[in-house]
């Protein structure tokens, strides 16, 4: 169904920007550009607790890093889909960088590769 969308937005708009952790590994795997997107465990742990508090939810950093810990051993050894860098993405560690940086080391990528 992904793949049906895909299409129609490629024909009608002249492409598609896809998000998810299987995108261009299953559902695209024929992408002109993909990204690989990662960060330590920690540094995704304090983002989404820094993201509950900020919303005035309660929350236990260290039950949060413990659940990234166990859904990324899941994905990646999942038998449908595994979490995997797709073939030809070019890696990202958002680690270190904010939202500007990493947005602005995928267009210089895209521009240069056009």
């Amino acid at each position: 169904m992904q793949r049906q969308i895909g299409r129609r937005l490629e024909e009608e708009h002249g492409g598609v920007v896809a998000e998810g952790r299987d995108q261009g590994s299953v559902v695209f795997p024929d992408a002109q550009f993909k990204f690989y997107l990662d960060a330590s465990a920690p540094v995704r742990a304090q983002r989404r607790y820094d993201e509950l508090t900020a919303a005035g939810h309660p929350a236990d950093l260290a039950k949060i890093l413990e659940s990234i810990v166990l859904r990324d051993g899941r994905d990646q050894s999942r038998r449908v889909a595994p979490l995997i860098k797709p073939a030809g993405a070019v890696e990202i560690d958002t680690s270190d960088v904010g939202i500007e940086q990493v947005i602005e080391r995928m267009r210089q990528h895209v521009e240069g590769r056009r």
